[in-house]
């Protein structure tokens, strides 16, 4: 694995995604302002604007795209969405499977390394084997594994061993053979 790719942090816009809650703010138009949540099929209601798609899009896209429904009834609106609860899309997510405490998929954050992640799971249990965990990531459309060393970064404290993650990543932490 090449130094930069692994301590580089790419350039990531927040994307929303199902699970969202989104502050949409109409300004001049309380009425239409609401506190929305994305529902599973990735799509948002809003008063005077039904099923519109919200996964995938950044705030200030989907603004703009709730100003042009909303150009119908009120004349120039100005749309501000404020993200409140963040999931983030699918494809962003972090996912931690195996022997982890607590192997759950977390919204990617920017500049967010692998010991924030192993820190939001909980760590690693007793029967894990750290030093032979593997991140997998996308690296120009093909799957690439890439050698962690969990044992190293979080017990011995090696900092070294840590990496910066990236949208999409699967963190994956097998069992020691006994």
């Amino acid at each position: 694995m090449a130094q930069d790719d692994a301590m580089t942090p790419p350039s990531h816009d927040y994307r929303i995604g199902p699970g969202d809650v989104l502050n949409i703010i109409v300004w001049r138009n309380p009425e239409v302002s609401l506190v929305a949540p994305v529902r599973p099929d990735g799509k948002i209601s809003t008063p005077l604007v039904e099923d519109i798609p919200a996964s995938g899009k950044t705030a200030t896209q989907l603004a703009r795209d709730i100003e042009k429904s909303l150009e119908t009834f009120i004349q120039q609106p100005v749309v501000t969405i404020i993200v409140t609860n963040f999931v983030g899309a699918y494809s962003d997510q972090i996912r931690v499977i195996g022997q982890a405490a607590k192997p759950q998929a977390l919204p990617y954050r920017q500049e967010m390394s692998l010991l924030d992640v192993l820190i939001a799971v909980g760590g690693i249990t007793e029967f894990a084997a750290g030093n032979n965990a593997s991140v997998i990531r996308v690296v120009d459309g093909k799957q690439k594994k890439l050698a962690v060393r969990l044992n190293d970064l979080i017990k011995d404290g090696d900092i070294s061993a840590n990496m910066v993650m990236r949208p999409g990543d699967i963190l994956v932490i097998p069992e020691s053979i006994f």
